[in-house]
């Protein structure tokens, strides 16, 4: 006789190894730079949720960097098309620290150092 189908939740999924939770960490970082921000720090932060403290860290931290960021691209650029380009000098402030700051968070995650972002809203907890 066959078993009857699994209704409850999926069995958790084992803690990734040390090696693994470092590599993510240090793409959950860096990867936002090549694409779409917030996107690759979150689906790191879903997927991999309870699989390694260190991991889940990085992913929350650069997060709240990428999420606090675009709310920065979009203040400067209402700031530079009001004041028609004398702001330009804040946008590119912003995008200097984004990508110098996610550099560091990697380098920092590379080095298996809890890294925190400075000046970033702390929007997913």
């Amino acid at each position: 006789m066959s078993q009857p189908p699994h209704w409850g939740p999926p069995p958790p999924l084992p803690p990734l190894r040390q090696d693994e939770e470092r590599t993510w960490a240090v793409l959950v970082h860096v990867l936002p730079l090549l694409g779409p921000g917030f996107v690759v720090p979150l689906v790191v932060w879903l997927v991999f949720r309870g699989r390694g403290a260190f991991l889940e860290h990085h992913a929350r931290e650069a997060l709240n960097f990428q999420l606090t960021a675009l709310i920065a691209f979009v203040v400067a650029t209402v700031l530079v098309l009001v004041t028609l380009g004398a702001a330009a000098v804040v946008l590119t402030g912003v995008v200097l620290a984004w990508i110098v700051l996610g550099v560091l968070a990697a380098v920092a995650a590379s080095r298996w150092e809890w890294y925190r972002y400075p000046a970033t809203l702390r929007m997913v907890p």
